[in-house]
């Protein structure tokens, strides 16, 4: 497994049609109104909004579309009957999931997740079936050419990165949370390129699927993030590079 298959959950699906992309695009709008009416307007000091324009950014979300998602949360009144929620459950073989929910209809996302699992070999757990597999971490990926590996590793560790390591054609670090704007800003300074750069939900150890089960696990995840009102899913399944990309 390459660096780039063990996160592709991290980027999972980016725009493969029009569709898809309004889809996409829309989600980002309310992560980013929601952030700036908790927050603020300014992402210095409002990580969560930081990550909803990282996100915006890596998706081609148009600017207009960006500050009129940022207006919304400091000046509306709507947009403040979102509820946040986590599901947990089960795909093929065991595989752990975790799906992180946007919602004004608390009913309607239940319904519709549950639809989703069961549709595709999946089953819903109860509340903190899955979450123990699973640490908040940041996670930065670098590509193989980025930079002398020791050099790039202090670094990282300097700036207080818990680790580092060297997998294949990338370089995998990570972070606590707390850690992720420093070790962040360490590689800006240095004109580092970050193929992925994200904190997320990592998991203690991975399931290996193919063939039969890996096409299922794929169209859950497919299913799951098709919903409107997902904002992330996370799971502890290594899927086959074909399975990933199709």
């Amino acid at each position: 497994m390459s660096g780039h298959s063990k996160w592709s959950n991290i980027k999972h699906k980016k725009g493969k049609n029009d569709a898809i992309r309004a889809k996409i695009t829309t989600k980002i709008g309310k992560e980013i109104t929601v952030a700036a009416r908790l927050g603020g307007a300014d992402p210095t000091g409002n990580m969560r909004l930081k990550l909803a324009l990282q996100k915006a950014r890596e998706n081609n979300v148009p600017k207009d579309n960006i500050q009129r998602a940022i207006q919304k949360g400091i000046g509306a009144t709507d947009g403040g009957d979102y509820e946040e929620i986590t599901y947990e459950g089960y795909g093929p073989s065991g595989v752990a999931l975790v799906v992180e929910v946007m919602t004004d209809n608390r009913n309607r996302a239940a319904a519709d997740v549950r639809h989703a699992f069961s549709k595709h070999g999946g089953n819903l757990g109860e509340s903190g079936s899955v979450t123990w597999m699973f640490k908040r971490k940041g996670v930065f990926v670098l590509p193989g050419d980025a930079g002398d590996e020791e050099e790039l590793m202090m670094m990282a560790l300097d700036a207080g990165a818990e680790d580092f390591k060297n997998d294949e054609d990338d370089y995998e670090v990570l972070t606590t949370p707390e850690n992720y704007d420093a070790v962040e800003k360490a590689f800006q300074d240095a004109d580092i390129e970050m193929t992925i750069s994200k904190i997320t939900m990592v998991p203690d150890t991975t399931i290996a699927l193919d063939g039969d089960d890996a096409r299922k696990m794929q169209n859950l995840l497919d299913a799951l993030d098709d919903l409107d009102d997902v904002k992330d899913v996370y799971s502890n399944a290594e899927l086959p590079d074909d399975e990933e990309e199709e």
